[in-house]
């Protein structure tokens, strides 16, 4: 067995002080740990943690340079996983948190590796079979309905946020952050804001809402099942149809003029289409799906007001160079509100 190369310095991780935490909080591990990179740089980042047995865990931190803090929330995550333990919703194990700066300058936690399929792009799904795909489509709604389909109270997330008014606080929230990001003028996204809280629908229900759902945010089995929803540090209480519509926007398919993930996996034969994945979760969830134009433009707009903090972060080089453009960001910034306007004209607001 080859021990873990604890000699190369890895950004966002203080090795002693990260090992000593592991040593005090993680049973059975065996030091020296190493630490890889699976995702980050524009979000979270995501490493895998080997120790010298070969056992593995992942760690989870906030993102280098300038964070919104409200955008990620290790401790908020690492409860919510928790609390959905045993639940029919798929998550991973969580083994620890540590909320003090002195050992790592952020908090982070650590949860459960898992070994699965994460369809991440095109590129990735190509190696996928077209029947496994039309699977994962399927039980990517169907789990959808299970987050959906859990009492907060019963799981003590009863207290995770208000119940009412989602839609309203979601505006002023996402806005906001977008308003503190920003340096530049945006008027798509300005006008759609507007016409977003003008239209504001009656809210249908209150359950946990993840806040980003999308296949890349799944685990899969060989077979397409989701073996874990990822990435819950969004997640609070309020109307179920935005996780719906952000789903939507997120699920490209092949004629789409507002492709919110170039290169999207989903337009790839065998994925289902968006309307049979509201069928799907209908079915699932026993809830009849109405007025997602509306929640489709509001995810529309606030994908673009997160983007743009990605991008004003890339133009002030807090990201590194990491060979991506910049100014494309910007320009989706703004393809991305557009397609609001658009799901709203189709409803007339």
């Amino acid at each position: 067995m080859t021990e873990p190369d604890t000699t190369v310095e890895i950004p966002g991780v203080d090795l002693a002080a990260v090992t000593a935490w592991f040593e005090t909080h993680v049973s059975g591990v065996v030091p020296p740990l190493g630490f890889d990179l699976i995702t980050g740089g524009r979000s979270n980042l995501t490493f895998r943690v080997s120790d010298a047995a070969g056992a593995d865990w992942v760690l989870r931190r906030p993102p280098l340079g300038h964070v919104l803090a409200t955008a990620h929330d290790m401790a908020r995550e690492h409860r919510i996983i928790s609390a959905l333990a045993d639940t029919a919703v798929p998550v991973p194990e969580a083994i620890g948190i540590c909320t003090d700066p002195e050992v790592n300058g952020v908090p982070f936690y650590v949860m459960e590796y898992l070994d699965g399929l994460v369809l991440r792009d095109a590129w990735a799904a190509q190696a996928v079979d077209p029947k496994v795909r039309a699977n994962a489509g399927l039980s990517i709604a169907r789990t959808l309905a299970a987050i959906h389909a859990v009492d907060p109270d019963e799981v003590g997330l009863g207290d995770l946020g208000r119940k009412d008014g989602y839609i309203a606080r979601q505006l002023n929230r996402w806005n906001g952050q977008f308003e503190k990001a920003r340096t530049r003028e945006v008027p798509e996204v300005t006008a759609a804001f507007e016409r977003l809280s003008a239209a504001i629908p009656d809210q249908m229900g209150a359950t946990i809402v993840h806040g980003d759902y999308r296949l890349d945010n799944t685990m899969l089995h060989p077979d397409g099942e989701v073996m874990a929803v990822l990435d819950w540090e969004i997640c609070t209480l309020g109307d179920p149809m935005a996780d719906l519509g952000l789903l939507m926007v997120y699920w490209t398919e092949a004629d789409d003029p507002f492709a919110a993930l170039p290169g999207s996996a989903t337009a790839l034969e065998g994925f289902p289409t968006r309307a049979q994945l509201i069928d799907a979760y209908q079915e699932a969830s026993g809830r009849e799906v109405v007025g997602l134009d509306y929640y489709q433009a509001f995810g529309y707009w606030k994908l673009a007001c997160i983007l743009e903090g990605v991008f004003t972060r890339y133009k002030a080089g807090a990201m590194g160079d990491d060979g991506a453009d910049a100014d494309a960001f910007g320009a989706v910034v703004t393809m991305l509100a557009e397609g609001a306007l658009a799901s709203l004209a189709r409803i007339g607001a």
